[in-house]
This record gives structure tokens, C-alpha cells and sequence, in this order.
């Protein structure tokens, strides 16, 4: 099973060793063991084969490109064989120097070169976002596909900082550093082209300086691409600390765990400068090699020139081009070395995004579900290895039976509401639905089949109709209002401004907490499966508004199976069967009438309930 996700959900700074000392080597996995298993990491041949992918889909968009910065390059090449003619001319016989026509010439190069430059990086701009977007869109699309066990277990954090750091890494990466990686290579080869024919010799000057910066990038690139990775694994880590604790602000505040998060917090915080110093010592190392390589050709240039300017082999003409063209060598060697280490940043954040289509917990088992019926036979499940939440469940549900599962906090019902959702398969026994086993359905499938609310819902940003259609984009305007009627949201939507059209969400008009509620469970109407699992979903609402909605519910979904997870006992009084879990065992089955009368812990609960309302 590839890209496996551990089940621990916090992972201290420890997880992730300190950087090497400067005489050590980044070993190869360094920050994709413990530090990655919140989410994969995509290995490099995975990322290079990627890129491999997204240029060959984008190659006409680079060939442009590659056209119009060979042109530009071809204009620029014209001023330094235009002036280095000219001072041959003057040194030799300057009568017949034609000083304006050289201006003229080179002047009209330039301005061509101005034009072709501009066109060059426009299309290089927009080649860019061309490649951005397919990788923007390929990634959003995975994401929302995750497993929401994934999710969890990943936390908040984890993906905030995929979704929205290694984004804009990747973005500045792809959007500049691809194009112009792409012009400086363009350069590089029409300068030495064009040397080549002004005076062989120069090639191997010029060049004099390559190897120097070959070895110094090698030892660079050796390092930095696992350093990369690990300071951004180690800055995901750190923002996913600072989100959660921002989150569960006021669970810290009411156990009192304040200083254990700001100890945490700061741990994180100097592993990621740690790392942070690390990437940024690498460069340093790795500069100074690269200038050198940059002022030593020019010097040899020099120095060879005046050789064999005295032997009468070359004039002052080619020796003063191949200076120029020497000099404008820099500027894409720079570039592209500049870029080179841009890129590998873009390239760890390119990995961290490309580990989300590494995430594989399901295993597929396709089949068609024939009937209704939900079975459970010896089911057990737990999230740590040894530690069951569910022990040993057996249950059958007849189609159409109202089931309400009711216990104590913590006793493992919303983990069995999940696994009949099909979120997460059973660690062992079966589950199935009409005789298909849920828990490996592919998701679109078991959606249709059977449907989960929860107490957390989402409103997206966009128009109230558009919010309520998700489960069903072709629901017509009758079918929406049908829905919002069914749970006691007609009132307060024809109140809105613009009815269905009003915009909602964040820039929108603001929805209260129970009016999201409503329009989860509207979404719900529309989906219209057979088989309804509803982990506590009015729980937002009060005693008396969701009596009223559930009444209104079960009239829209009579003749449906419905498994609410209730933590107020009139659901359950209301149910056809009642579930009582304890410690993840059920302990009682029956209905209310019978529950009462054997006096159990069901009778027990009620009369609690009772009492306190």
C-alpha cells in the first residue's frame, strides 16, 4: 500500500533531526521518514517525471518561446560584432571607419531586441500560468478526493500549508523560473555559437571557468534538494502547531495547556530556523564559487587574446567581440544558476504536492449493492494498532428502519457511524450494504448508496442555490425550494436579498451556525440515498427547533434507513430501534418501550435526560 499514513496525530519537532554539521552529507531520505507521515512525499524521480510530464504537454508553449528568445539572442549578438568590428576598423584605418552606420546598426538591433525581448517574456508569462494551472487544477481536484480519515489525521495545518506555501513556491518556481531557465539556455548557446564563429580559440577560455562552478553546483545540488524538503516538512509542521492551537484555543485555555503549546510552538518554530540557516549556509558556500567563475574567463580571454594578438593569429576586432561575448555571458549564467536554486525550492514543494496523489488507503473492491440491508458482523476497528474502539459489533437493519445509536462520550459512535458511511473499512469482520461491503466501494459509489452528516459543515463561497445543489447540480429551482422546505429553512432563505441568488460565504452575506446546519441537511434531501447516517446533525439547533425539523425530516425521508447518532434522547424515543454502545460494545438493543422496561442503561440515560430538561 503506497503512501501509508501514520496514525499519530501530533508530530513533535523531534521528528525531524537537526541539519548535518558542515562536514556531513543530507542523507537521501533526510525528512521523508517520520516527518512526511502526515502526508506523503513524492520521491524525485516522481517529481523530474513530472516535470518531464507538464513540459511535453506544454512543448508548443516552450518552443515559442525558445523562437523568440533565439531571435532576441540573435539581436543581441549584433552590437558586440558591430563595435568589435568597428575598433578594428579605427586601429588599423580609421579613414574609413563608418562610425554612424556601426550606431545605426547596433541601435536598430537594440530596439529590435527590446521588442523581441518583451514579446519573449510575455509568452513566457503566460506559458507559465498555462503550467501552473493544469498543476493548480490536478492538485485541487486530488484534494478534495482525499479520504477525510486522511484529512484528520493529516490535520488542518498539514494541507493549509500544501494549499497555500508550497503553491506559491511552485507558483514563483513555474511561473518564472521554468521560462526563464528556458531563455538563459537560449543565450548561453547562441553566445557560445556565435563565438565560435568569431574565433574558435575563445570557446575553450570562456568555458575555462565551467568546471569550477560544475563542481561547486554538484556539492550544492547534492544537499540541497533533501534540505529543501525537510525545511519545508519543518515549516508545515510548524504551521500546523500554530493552526491547531489557534483552533483548539479554548480546550487549551480550559486544561490549562497553554505553556506545554507554547513550548511546542517555539520547538517548531527553531527547528524550521535551523533548517532555515542550513539551506541558507549552502548558498553561501555555493556563490562565491559561481562569481569566481564568472571573472575568471574573462581575465583568461584577456590574457589569451594579447598571446596570439602578438603572434598576428587574431585581431583587435575578434578579440574585442569575444571580450563582449564573454561579458554577456554572465548575465544568463547568472540567471540560470539563480534560478537553478529557485527551482529547488519549487521542486520540495513540488514533491510535498505531488505526495497527495501518493494517498492510497482504500482498498477497492467494486461491486453493485442489491437490496438495502445493513449488516455488521463482528466488526472491530481502532485508529492505534491494539487499541480497538470497536469490539466485536453484530447488528442487522431491516430497509427503512429508523435506528438511533445513543451512549456515553467516547464509547465509539461516531467511529461506527463512520465506518456505515464507508469512510474507513473495519480492521476486521464485515459491513456491508446491500451485501456489498462499504468500506471499499469507490467513494463516488458508496456516496450514492449512503450519505453522512456530521455537526461541522462548510458553506462554500457562491450563491445560496449553488451551496444547496452540490449534492445535485441539475436540481431545479422547485427541487431546491422542495429541499430548504423540508428542513424548516424556507423563512429565513426568502428573506435574503436575492432569494436563491444571494451570494454566501466569505464576501457574501453571513450564515449563522444552525443556518449552515439547514443547508447540509437540505444538501442531504437532494442526495437522496437510501441510507442516511446523521452524526448528530441538528445539534446546533435547540430542543424545540429540531423536534420540529426532525418531524418535518422523517416525513421527506419515510421509507429511507436512517442512523442518527443522538446525543438528545428524544431522537431516540422516536426511533423504530435504539443502539446503546458502551466501552465500543452494543449492550442493548430494542426500542424505547423495551429499553425502558428491561432497565438498563438505556432506562438509565432516559431518565437522566429526563430529569435535567
Amino acid at each position: 500500500m503506497k503512501g501509508k499514513i501514520a496514525t499519530d496525530q501530533y508530530l513533535p519537532p523531534s521528528a525531524f533531526p537537526s541539519p548535518p554539521k558542515r562536514s556531513q552529507r543530507v542523507p537521501k531520505d533526510f525528512g521523508l521518514g517520520r516527518a512526511s507521515s502526515r502526508l506523503p512525499i513524492a520521491k524525485a524521480s516522481t517529481v523530474n517525471r513530472e516535470m518531464y510530464t507538464l513540459v511535453m504537454k506544454h512543448r508548443r508553449g516552450f518552443y515559442v518561446v525558445a523562437a523568440l528568445q533565439l531571435i532576441t539572442a540573435g539581436c543581441a549578438l549584433v552590437s558586440p560584432r558591430v563595435f568589435g568590428n568597428l575598433l578594428g576598423t579605427l586601429s588599423s584605418d580609421p579613414k574609413h571607419a563608418h562610425i554612424l552606420q556601426a550606431v545605426l546598426i547596433a541601435g536598430s538591433a537594440l530596439v529590435v531586441q527590446t521588442i523581441f525581448a518583451y514579446w519573449t517574456r510575455v509568452k513566457a508569462s503566460i506559458l507559465g500560468e498555462f503550467v501552473l494551472s493544469s498543476l493548480r487544477e490536478r492538485f485541487l481536484e486530488r484534494v478534495v478526493e482525499l479520504p477525510p480519515n486522511v484529512v484528520e489525521r493529516a490535520g488542518s495545518g498539514e494541507l493549509l500549508s500544501r494549499t497555500t506555501t508550497d503553491i506559491d513556491h511552485i507558483q514563483w518556481a513555474v511561473r518564472d523560473a521554468v521560462p526563464i531557465i528556458t531563455i538563459c539556455l537560449v543565450s548561453l548557446t547562441s553566445i557560445l555559437v556565435a563565438i565560435g564563429f568569431t574565433a574558435p580559440i575563445f570557446i575553450a577560455a570562456v568555458l575555462i571557468g565551467m568546471p569550477l562552478i560544475f563542481v561547486a553546483t554538484r556539492r550544492y545540488l547534492r544537499r540541497s534538494p533533501q534540505a529543501y524538503r525537510t525545511e519545508a516538512s519543518s515549516y508545515a509542521l510548524m504551521n500546523s502547531i500554530l493552526v491547531e492551537t489557534a483552533e483548539s484555543g479554548r480546550t487549551i485555555e480550559s486544561l490549562r495547556l497553554g505553556d506545554d503549546r507554547v513550548e511546542r510552538s517555539d520547538a517548531a518554530l527553531a527547528r524550521w530556523i535551523e533548517w532555515e540557516r542550513y539551506t541558507l549556509r549552502l548558498r553561501c558556500q555555493w556563490f562565491p564559487f559561481v562569481e569566481a567563475g564568472y571573472i575568471f574567463p574573462l581575465a583568461v580571454v584577456l590574457l589569451v587574446g594579447s598571446h596570439f594578438f602578438n603572434l598576428g593569429t587574431l585581431t583587435i576586432a575578434q578579440i574585442t567581440t569575444c571580450l563582449l561575448y564573454s561579458q554577456m555571458m554572465i548575465d544568463p549564467l547568472e540567471g540560470l544558476l539563480w534560478w537553478i536554486d529557485e527551482l529547488q525550492g519549487g521542486k520540495a514543494s513540488l514533491s510535498r504536492l505531488l505526495g497527495i496523489h501518493e494517498v492510497d488507503e482504500r482498498e477497492i473492491k467494486d461491486s453493485d449493492p442489491v437490496g438495502f440491508e445493513v449488516k455488521g458482523e463482528d466488526i472491530h476497528y481502532g485508529y492505534k494498532s491494539g487499541r480497538d474502539v470497536l469490539k466485536g459489533i453484530s447488528f442487522l437493519v431491516e430497509p427503512g428502519t429508523r435506528v438511533a445509536i445513543v451512549g456515553p462520550s467516547g464509547a465509539g459512535k461516531s467511529t461506527l457511524g463512520k465506518l456505515l458511511a464507508g469512510i474507513q473499512a473495519p480492521g476486521s469482520g464485515t459491513l456491508t450494504v446491500g451485501q456489498s461491503e462499504i468500506g471499499y466501494l469507490p467513494v463516488e459509489k458508496a456516496r450514492r448508496h449512503v450519505a453522512l452528516v456530521t455537526q461541522e459543515h462548510h458553506i462554500f463561497v457562491g450563491t445560496l442555490a449553488e451551496n444547496v445543489t452540490l449534492a445535485r447540480p441539475s436540481a431545479t429551482a422547485e427541487e431546491i425550494w422542495g429541499a430548504l422546505i423540508a428542513v424548516d429553512a424556507e423563512v429565513w432563505a426568502k428573506e435574503l436579498p436575492e432569494g436563491l441568488d444571494t451570494l454566501v460565504g466569505t464576501g457574501g452575506t453571513k450564515l449563522l451556525a444552525t443556518q449552515s446546519q439547514q443547508i447540509a441537511l437540505a444538501r442531504l434531501v437532494l442526495a437522496d440515498p437510501h441510507t442516511l447516517i446523521l452524526d448528530e446533525a441538528t445539534s446546533l439547533l435547540d430542543q424545540r427547533a429540531a423536534r420540529h425539523l426532525e418531524s418535518s425530516l422523517s416525513k421527506v425521508l419515510e421509507g429511507r434507513t436512517v442512523i442518527a447518532i443522538a446525543h438528545r434522547l428524544q431522537t431516540a424515543h422516536d426511533a423504530d430501534i435504539i443502539a446503546v454502545i458502551e466501552d465500543g460494545k452494543i449492550t442493548e438493543w430494542g426500542s424505547h418501550q423495551e429499553l425502558m422496561s428491561a432497565d438498563g442503561a438505556y432506562a438509565q440515560l432516559w431518565k437522566s435526560w429526563r430529569d435535567e430538561t
